[in-house]
């Protein structure tokens, strides 16, 4: 983005007695100030954020947002398998958790994940299930809901007519297996629902990838490929008769990879993930897990920094965790603040989970 500024000053026009027109230039002050201030977000950095898709971006519920959404690797805690698909394997017991953003500019983020996992013992020679476990697996549902409320919609004399609001939605099916102790994998099958306006709706069907692999036992590796093959295909001709149009709207193809490394004597984790695009779009995240207490942990993260970019604000985020047994049920209540750079307000998200 370049911004430029010219300044002509012209002073002193006379006329002499003799009423004949001469033009004296007494002084002539041109000054041009160029100001020019390069967003390295150049067009390829800029398009990214208003690819489709954007929402399923910002992040999943509050542990992973307060930690910078560095979750590719993360195994330990309220596992999010919508970071990675390998993770599934790591859920513990069965896990609800529903979550809400409190957004500026009438916008909405609300999450939705039902997880489930099982085990498989090893056998003895008898053929009696001992408590070794032999192999783990995982399954998960989960849903985002975005949107924006209260566009103000006028007709072309500028006169209000109604306001208008947009729905996005994602619906996942997540399943991951470990077939040995160091290595797990998995694959989420999403499916977009966009909303966008009086008879302009689409939908789109992708696919993610992933793995985990246990370096040491406190040393994690995780890598994934999100959003294969989805892509909106738009149809305005119900709205614009012959002279609507049709075309696909392409989400960029993600491709991250994280480590993770628990902190000696159960008193933490810390993460960072590398994610690229399909756009050369080149991202760095961060992330601390810090248990206080065994019912409370902090937590602080940093998102959205742009090697390509070192004039792109990124977003810190901090946040909490706590949990408490309650009528033979584990709950939790997860809190993160995360900053917003181009927006009015910061956003606030909160997340409830109950472990059955």
């Amino acid at each position: 983005m370049r911004k430029e500024f010219l300044l002509i000053k012209f002073e002193s026009f006379k006329f002499t007695s003799s009423g004949s027109l001469i033009l004296e230039v007494l002084k002539i002050n041109l000054l041009v100030i160029l100001m020019s201030f390069n967003l390295f977000a150049q067009p390829k950095t800029s398009q990214i954020s208003s690819l489709p898709g954007g929402f399923s971006r910002m992040g999943f519920a509050a542990r992973g947002m307060a930690m910078g959404n560095a979750m590719t690797s993360v195994t330990t805690g309220s596992v999010n398998s919508y970071y990675n698909p390998a993770l599934n394997p790591f859920i513990n017991d069965n896990l609800i958790q529903f979550g809400l953003s409190f957004l500026s500019l009438d916008r909405k983020l609300n999450f939705v994940q039902l997880s489930k996992s099982f085990t498989q013992y090893k056998r003895d020679s008898y053929g009696n299930k001992t408590d070794e476990i032999y192999s783990r697996a995982g399954v998960t549902f989960g849903l985002i809901n975005s949107g924006v409320n209260n566009i103000d919609g006028r007709d072309n004399s500028g006169i209000k007519t109604r306001n208008y609001s947009t729905s996005e939605n994602l619906f996942f099916l997540s399943v991951g297996i470990n077939p040995s102790e160091k290595l797990s994998v998995g694959v989420t099958a999403k499916y977009y629902h966009y909303s966008l306006f009086d008879k302009m709706t689409s939908t789109a069907v992708g696919f993610d990838i992933g793995m985990i692999y246990k370096i040491f036992d406190n040393l994690t590796f995780g890598g994934f490929i999100g959003d294969m093959n989805s892509k909106y295909r738009w149809d305005s001709t119900p709205l614009y008769s012959e002279e609507g149009n049709n075309f696909y709207d392409y989400f960029p193809v993600l491709k991250r990879a994280g480590l993770s490394y628990l902190l000696p004597e159960s008193f933490g984790i810390v993460s960072l993930d590398f994610e690229m695009t399909s756009y050369n779009t080149k991202i760095l995240r961060g992330g601390t897990e810090v248990n206080l207490a065994e019912f409370f942990k902090i937590r602080a993260g940093v998102d959205r920094i742009n090697l390509d970019n070192s004039d792109m604000i990124p977003k810190i985020s901090f946040g909490f965790g706590l949990n408490h047994k309650l009528f033979d049920k584990f709950f939790e209540i997860n809190y993160a603040f995360v900053t917003e750079p181009y927006s009015p307000m910061d956003q606030h998200i909160l997340t409830i989970g109950i472990r059955l």
